[in-house]
């Protein structure tokens, strides 16, 4: 079995509920990223140990929050040692708008995978984008290269749609099962 771990920073708590979603479906460890963008004690060592590390964040101003910027700064440690190369990547984002530019911050969450010489894994699941789809559909928002979500700004994390947490724990779900062919 493999190991697969969910490292995010969360704001509010929508990113925490995309990230619990991402991780019941991976059946993944959870590794949060403080209000300082620091990890928890033995945070480096967790995620040198996975074999497929779930990137999370907010997107803000059309970007990660600098909390996640300052981690992946700081990952610049195991980008010199190349203790990620080869490891299974993948990422996800929420933000108030439908669009909100989520794909910048994917594309963030992408570049760092790949500086790391990271394999990235796409959503891989069809859009809701028939006249017959429903805003709670799976994959509603259209992404292919990770998990979106959208939270209006005056809405709790408790008030998340079902069908964007279905989304997200239908990602973590096809992250395992890819990361499962490689470490067999």
């Amino acid at each position: 079995m493999s190991r697969v771990v969910v490292v995010y920073h969360s704001g509010y708590g929508h990113t925490q509920r995309m990230a619990q979603a991402v991780a019941q479906g991976a059946d993944a460890e959870l590794l949060p990223i403080d209000a300082d963008g620091n990890l928890p004690e033995g945070g480096w060592e967790t995620l040198d140990a996975a074999d497929a590390i779930i990137m999370g964040s907010p997107t803000y101003m059309g970007s990660v929050s600098w909390q996640f910027k300052k981690f992946a700064d700081a990952s610049s440690k195991a980008w010199f040692s190349q203790k990620w190369k080869d490891k299974i990547a993948a990422g996800f984002t929420n933000s108030a708008g439908m669009n909100g530019d989520k794909h910048a911050t994917l594309n963030t969450l992408f570049t760092l995978a790949m500086q790391h010489g990271m394999i990235w894994v796409s959503q891989g699941l069809m859009p809701a984008n028939s006249k017959a789809a429903q805003r709670n559909d799976v994959n509603y928002l259209v992404s292919y290269s990770g998990a979106i979500a959208q939270s209006p700004s005056d809405a709790g994390a408790n008030e998340m749609l079902p069908g964007d947490l279905e989304t997200a724990r239908l990602f973590g779900e096809r992250v395992a099962s890819v990361a499962a062919r490689f470490t067999r």
